[in-house]
């Protein structure tokens, strides 16, 4: 299947959620879903409904973590980028085999940001492929070399946000 590159990014809300709820139709319509966190290692709640979701799809969705265990905003380490190169390696893997309808590789715009992942290799190798399928990236600070190879760019644009009034992240919502 020839597919479009979306791209979902932005300081706003909504990114991986967006993502996921495309996803969710992929499946309702039959298709095949291989789903990859960057940068992302734990138990969100979002993680909780996929592993489900693998119950009642399990020859159509695919789903695997590609992160190092971290905390949240402190600096990439090696094991990051050992763990985003093989997050990349593995989405080349399914490429290769056209094993997948649609890939969602959510925050992989930001490992791009934080130069764990080469966007130029990644564009390349994208492009050498014929019928790819539908390829979501995510995350804030979307590179312009990938904006630029995309199809769909949107852009999660923060209006106002309860974060800002001291509000921690909550439990089915962010998290």
């Amino acid at each position: 299947m020839k597919g479009y590159i979306h791209i979902y990014t932005g300081e706003g809300k909504g990114k991986t959620t967006a993502s996921l709820g495309l996803a969710l139709r992929a499946l309702g319509a039959g298709k095949k879903v291989c789903i990859i966190q960057f940068l992302k290692n734990g138990e969100y709640s979002e993680v909780k409904a996929i592993e489900k979701l693998k119950g009642l799809y399990p020859e159509q969705l695919y789903f695997c973590q590609s992160g190092a265990e971290r905390e949240l905003f402190t600096a990439m380490t090696k094991k990051d980028r050992i763990a985003a190169i093989h997050g990349e390696e593995l989405f080349f893997h399914f490429l290769d085999k056209e094993s997948y309808d649609v890939y969602i590789l959510d925050e992989l715009n930001t490992a791009v940001h934080y130069e764990l992942i080469s966007a130029k290799r990644f564009i390349n190798k994208i492009q050498s492929t014929k019928n790819h399928g539908e390829i979501v990236l995510t995350g804030r600070y979307a590179p312009e070399e990938l904006i630029g190879a995309a199809d769909l760019v949107t852009e999660m644009k923060k209006i106002k946000h309860y974060i800002d009034h001291g509000v921690k992240a909550r439990t089915g919502i962010e998290l």
